[in-house]
Parts: structure tokens; sequence; C-alpha cells
């Protein structure tokens, strides 16, 4: 029985691993990282449980996300400008305007 069951887990291993490379294919790349940064990356890593991979490519992309939400936050503002006729300085202002009722509310 116990080798049977090695077996099934060797299967389900040799499994996960095939379905890994058919999901999410890989290429290896080189990254040169200043010791400091790569130091906090591996105590990062290492607090989470994670490998150093995993955490670059978590960072990586959160970044492009990140980017891509700043992005349509900007064309959403551009779309909105355009409909209502804005100008730089009607932004501008509004901005002031709301900037300046925060600091009356504190």
């Amino acid at each position: 029985m116990e080798k049977k069951l090695y077996s099934n887990v060797q299967r389900l291993y040799i499994n996960v691993l095939s379905l890994n490379k058919i999901v999410m294919p890989t290429v290896t790349i080189t990254i040169a990282f200043q010791d400091s940064l790569l130091n906090e990356i591996d105590k990062t890593a290492r607090k989470e449980f994670r490998s150093r991979s995993e955490l670059i490519r978590e960072a990586a992309r959160l970044n492009i996300e990140h980017r891509r939400q700043w992005s349509d936050l900007f064309m959403l503002g551009d779309m909105i400008s355009q409909e209502k006729h804005l100008t730089e300085d009607d932004v501008s202002g509004e901005i002031k305007s709301a900037r300046a009722a925060k600091v009356k509310s504190m």
C-alpha cells in the first residue's frame, strides 16, 4: 500500500508539473539588483514563505496593474473634460477649491 500511495503522489506531482508547463509557460531572465534591494527581496520572500521569483513576479504584475489603472483614470478624466468642454484652468480651479474645502474641514 505504501508503494501505491507513493506512486499516486508521484503521478500527481508529475501532472501538476505538466499542467504548470501547459498553463503557465515561463521564460528565465537575468536581472541585476543592488545588494540592498536583493536583501530586502529575500527577506520579504522568506517572511511570506515564497520564492524570490514568486515575489518578483507579483511585484511586476502589481506594477503593471497599477500603471494600467492610472492610465484608465487619466483616459476617463480626458473623456469627461471633453464631454463637459473643460479647460486645464477649469480643472485646476476645481482641484484648488476641493483642497481648500478639505483644509477648512480639518
